[in-house]
């Protein structure tokens, strides 16, 4: 499986702005700017991008994990911080919520560690990971 986006930028770095599209139209032609990615302009950024695609793939395997525990999680909720520092992304740390029927807090919380380490994005950052499990 292979999906892509397209990224066009116009002008310098800080003056200039540009717009991401993705295969499936869900961001079309949005637009992002130094002010979007460093200061509070309008539009998105890497780093937000970077972080839904985290939150959305940790969920998602979380998801997978407890079922294969034997459990159906009624709700999931997970916010992605993504700390830049420097040029680099330094952290990607996870916060998440769930409501699992039947599940005791050792189980949740071992199956938040498998999904932090074996979702598809955890495996392609080359930055620290931390999470913050709360169940509910």
């Amino acid at each position: 499986m292979i999906r892509n986006a397209t990224a066009v930028w116009n002008g310098s770095g800080k003056e200039g702005s540009g717009h991401l599209t993705t295969q499936s139209t869900t961001l079309n032609q949005t637009q992002y700017s130094f002010n979007s990615r460093f200061a509070e302009g309008v539009g998105t950024n890497p780093e937000e991008l970077v972080a839904a695609a985290h939150a959305g793939c940790f969920t998602m395997k979380l998801s997978f994990v407890l079922g294969g525990l034997g459990f159906t999680p009624e709700t999931i909720k997970t916010k992605c911080e993504i700390t830049l520092n420097d040029g680099a992304i330094t952290l990607s740390h996870l916060i998440v919520e769930a409501k699992v029927p039947g599940i005791n807090k050792e189980q949740f919380e071992a199956a938040v560690k498998d999904a932090e380490q074996n979702c598809p994005i955890s495996k392609l950052y080359n930055t620290a990971i931390s999470t913050e499990a709360t169940l509910l």
